[in-house]
């Protein structure tokens, strides 16, 4: 078979790296979605279904849809490419709280902090994204405003041209510091985990009695436009109590510029007893979908420089590179990425034992 120029026809597999819905498709490669209705879904749909792609379209349309990450030539590999879309750069180890929902509670970390020449390494080579990159979360198992160069952090990031995004505790987000933030302009995003405005419960829940400094910090926060997405997570266990909390927080903060949201606790891979977990373990993986793809579209640094695979590795299990010696762009396109992408979403069988078995975001056939 050739195309009309009278080379060999390039013949067309679907993706592996797709996440269907019920009336949606996303190709994290392209970071694209296809909708029922738009043209080339009820194509995409066909080809799940094993429909002869060649016999689907004219080579021109299947080419554009292979552009756009539908479709891969047969036998090319793909499992090296990514679509960096957001960062998870963590300075230091250091927690100043225990949260029952989170694993510093049970297997604290002993502090460490990368230095700030490594940060700024880090810094530059995440630059050369920042066209793709949506958000460098200052934060994975750390808080982020308990390092007293969380400001210099910030200011780095800005000036790199990258959007700083902060998940905090809101212990160290103080009224200085509030005010200096804003005055580089504010940041990207920002989210402050609440989960109850009664002292004594968020001092048994969290290991410290800073209600009152987070309530004060976060009053003085409140109403400036320090970044564009302003929310507040109240975490809890889907209870009456947790509904009651939410609803307490919500009206505390009406009208001022956070969104209050509820979520469940979760297991974190099973590292946690409590929480969201998923049914079953047995099922064959077909990928990632929390807050995008996380093998596909995160990088994952903690603070020894080391890339991880994903946020649910509190135990730093699946190390795929250095950034102390490796550059950011060999980790990503590397065999050690590639490996635990096809593991992911199901191109070769994961281990029994491999973390995402045990996540609830994870997609499964």
């Amino acid at each position: 078979m050739t195309n009309p120029s009278g080379s060999a026809a390039i013949r067309y597999q679907l993706s592996p790296f797709l996440h269907h819905g019920d009336d949606r498709i996303y190709a994290p490669l392209t970071d694209r979605t296809l909708q029922r209705g738009d043209a080339g879904y009820d194509l995409v749909v066909a080809a799940r279904e094993g429909a002869e792609i060649a016999a689907l379209g004219p080579a021109e349309w299947l080419a554009v849809l292979a552009d756009e990450g539908w479709l891969v030539p047969v036998g090319e590999e793909i499992s090296r490419r990514f679509y960096l879309k957001y960062v998870s750069l963590e300075a230091s180890s250091v927690c100043n709280q225990g949260c029952y929902f989170c694993p510093v509670s049970v297997a604290r970390r002993a502090d460490e902090f990368m230095s700030m020449e490594l940060y700024e390494r880090i810094v530059e080579q995440l630059a050369a994204y920042r066209d793709t990159l949506e958000g460098v979360s200052m934060i994975n198992y750390n808080e982020p405003t308990a390092d007293k160069r969380f400001l210099d952090q910030v200011r780095i990031l800005k000036r790199y041209g990258l959007p700083p995004a902060v998940s905090t505790n809101g212990t160290g987000l103080t009224p200085e510091r509030t005010d200096a933030i804003l005055e580089m302009g504010g940041i990207y995003y920002l989210s402050v985990n609440l989960s109850t405005l009664d002292r004594e419960r968020y001092k048994v829940e969290r290991g410290g009695d800073h209600l009152p400094l987070v309530l004060r910090n976060l009053d003085h926060v409140k109403d400036k436009p320090f970044a564009p997405r302003m929310e507040m997570v109240v975490l809890g266990t889907g209870d009456e109590r947790h509904r009651r909390d939410f609803a307490e927080i919500q009206e505390r903060f009406r009208g001022s510029r956070f969104r209050v949201l509820y979520y469940e606790v979760m297991d974190r891979a099973g590292v946690m007893p409590i929480g969201l977990h998923p049914p079953r373990r047995g099922e064959r993986l077909r990928g990632c979908e929390q807050t995008g793809s996380r093998p596909l579209q995160w990088v994952h640094v903690n603070s020894a420089g080391q890339c991880v695979l994903c946020c649910q590795d509190y135990h730093h299990r699946y190390v795929v590179g250095d950034l102390n010696h490796e550059r950011l762009d060999d980790i990503l396109s590397g065999e050690r990425m590639a490996l635990l992408r096809r593991w992911v979403y199901g191109i070769e069988e994961a281990p029994d034992d491999f973390i995402c078995r045990g996540c609830i975001y994870a997609l499964r056939r």
